[in-house]
């Protein structure tokens, strides 16, 4: 079925969990949501495939001392007008930029129409760490995995090959994620919490399941090999069923019956 349906929030995962009407049940849903989404999709995971469970957003800028300190403050508040809960973070090599970018997301939030909201995620969750070298600062960005990560250093891109743990890289002073969000992609929907670490964005392969196969005959000449193998794997474990069901495929091949195994007979009428 193709279609837009006119709900959101948690009844539409549950419409699309469980079916409801018209709408049929499905296999997989994704994309983000506030935290009755997220709820809901965690209730209802494992009834149905789903891509992430999505926590407040974040934007980790790493920069050293040719970052412009009102570029990342920009940055940093819009993430922070998401919501009251959105992560804005700097991480950078130098102590005396910290100070600028505060006092520049001061100077912004004056005139920034979102600043009640982005004020309070500035205040509530937003942090900065200063590392001693580049290699900590990237240690640092690597152990927080951030959903977006802006590099602002010089040598960018040497430096965005280093980083291993992140949703969406954002590589040089003009990248900003806002470019990404809504104009140059490749994805919005990207993992958040430190997930970064083990998985990634949405993609194509969020909707394909792998499959996997065997295929022998009597006349593949590792039959045998494998047999052994698995009978012995089998019997180490205690489970004398599945040795046996290797086993009777040697048998089988070599046209025997196999030992203690039964026989039938068609009776001609």
């Amino acid at each position: 079925m193709d279609g837009f349906i006119c709900v959101g929030g948690a009844q539409a995962i549950a419409a699309m969990a469980y079916g409801v009407g018209v709408i049929p049940a499905a296999d997989v849903i994704v994309g983000p949501g506030n935290r009755w989404v997220t709820a809901a999709k965690k209730l209802v995971s494992g009834r149905v495939g789903i891509d992430m469970l999505a926590g407040p957003s974040e934007c980790l800028v790493l920069a050293d001392n040719t970052a412009n300190p009102a570029t990342i403050a920009a940055d940093l508040l819009a993430q922070a007008e998401h919501d009251t809960d959105a992560r804005p973070i700097l991480v950078t090599t130098v102590p005396e930029l910290v100070d600028l970018v505060n006092a520049e997301l001061a100077k912004q939030l004056e005139t920034l129409p979102t600043a009640q909201v982005a004020r309070v995620a500035v205040d509530r969750a937003g942090f900065a760490m200063v590392a001693a070298t580049m290699a900590e600062a990237i240690a640092l960005v690597d152990k927080i995995a951030p959903e977006h990560l802006e590099v602002m250093t010089e040598h960018s891109k040497a430096i965005s090959q280093q980083l291993l743990n992140y949703g969406g890289l954002f590589v040089g002073h003009q990248s900003a994620e806002v470019m990404g969000d809504y104009g140059a992609g490749p994805n919005h929907v990207l993992p958040t919490g430190g997930t970064g670490r083990y998985t990634g964005g949405l993609s194509v392969f969020t909707f394909l399941a792998i499959r996997t196969f065997m295929e022998l005959d009597a006349s593949n000449s590792d039959l045998k090999m494998l047999v052994n193998d698995a009978v012995t794997v089998a019997r180490v474990e205690g489970l004398e069923g599945h040795a046996r069901a290797a086993e009777i495929r040697l048998n089988v091949s070599s046209g025997g019956s196999g030992e203690g195994q039964g026989s039938a007979k068609r009776q001609k009428t």
